[in-house]
């Protein structure tokens, strides 16, 4: 089901068992939800287990930027092996402080790596936590994880690319493998600026379908993340762009790579086998984290947590556990 890309072609130092079978997500497990006050604003989070368990939580930074903690849900499955699991909507987005008024220089990675130093220490989890980002959220966990906060056991960087112009280049090329009357219609669509003509969203979708999350039609979470994007477009307009192949806002020449290798803690890397995130988006965090896992999902695109949900739940869950 899936295959590392070590030479090997075998998952090293990592245990690898889906525990967490069946289909409720927290059976058993207590949600808490909370607002931690951040420079005149607020951050909502949710809490579900237990965060005096023994085990150190894990912080799940969602995607976008914007796109809201709906659609990592799933990552609450860690619950069930005696793990809180802290969600969180970033400033902007959710259930968090709106600010649509807010302009590009406002909006900046190093705004939402403060926000969540703020929010573990609100939460009390200096002594030793984990965190996983997906894919713009792998991207600030990224950028977290080169500060070396102190009390950071591991980071999961899930769906994520290294620089935005490995994304930009990949999603172009994958356009040119894709049919060409889905071709013209991006195309001529967003020459003309018209983002919102029901072709060009027809052609978005058509990508969506096969890129970013191949349960078709989408879950009700997925749709949950796209419908509160739709209502609150700041964040992702001003810091992608209107789509997630079509990047022209602020992280457009964003890359991480030169310092990945201040990255000093045990890291896993997770894909898709048919990823917007493509392997070459993917291939420097492996080559500039000493000692970083990467497995690719054989039958996943861009949400592996959704796609393939409790094998992804058994391998986050197994490395977890070993980096405790």
């Amino acid at each position: 089901m899936f295959r590392s890309c070590l030479p090997t072609g075998r998952v090293l130092g990592l245990i690898v068992q889906d525990r967490l079978g069946g289909d409720v997500m927290t059976a058993g497990m207590t949600s808490v939800e909370g607002r931690a006050p951040f420079r005149g604003y607020e951050t909502w989070y949710r809490v579900t287990g237990d965060l005096g368990s023994g085990k150190a939580p894990i912080f799940i930074l969602h995607g976008g930027p914007g796109a809201a903690h709906n659609y990592v849900d799933s990552y609450g499955h860690l619950a069930a092996d005696g793990r809180a699991v802290v969600h969180y909507d970033q400033l902007g987005c959710g259930n968090s402080t709106l600010l649509p008024d807010k302009g590009a220089d406002f909006w900046t990675p190093q705004l939402f790596v403060d926000e969540l130093e703020n929010l573990v220490d609100h939460l009390g989890q200096r002594a030793g936590f984990h965190v996983l980002g997906q894919s713009w959220g792998g991207m600030l966990g990224a950028e977290y994880g080169t500060r070396r906060p102190r009390g950071l056991k591991s980071l999961t960087i899930a769906n994520s690319p290294a620089s935005m112009a490995l994304w930009t280049s990949e999603a172009m090329r994958q356009r040119s493998l894709m049919p060409q009357h889905i071709q013209d219609t991006l195309n001529k669509y967003e020459a003309a600026g018209d983002y919102a003509h029901p072709d060009y969203q027809a052609a978005t979708m058509w990508v969506y379908e096969r890129h970013v999350c191949r349960v078709v039609p989408f879950p009700p979470e997925v749709t949950a993340t796209f419908e509160q994007v739709a209502r609150n477009p700041t964040v992702y307009h001003t810091m992608n762009g209107p789509n997630e192949f079509f990047v022209v806002g602020t992280l457009k020449h964003w890359d991480i790579i030169p310092e990945l290798h201040k990255i000093d803690v045990p890291t896993l890397v997770i894909s898709g086998r048919h990823d917007e995130a493509t392997p070459a988006c993917v291939q420097p965090y492996k080559d500039h984290i000493k000692g970083a896992t990467w497995v690719i999902f054989e039958n996943s695109s861009h949400m592996p947590h959704v796609e393939e949900k409790h094998f992804c739940m058994g391998v986050v869950g197994g490395f977890l556990n070993q980096n405790d």
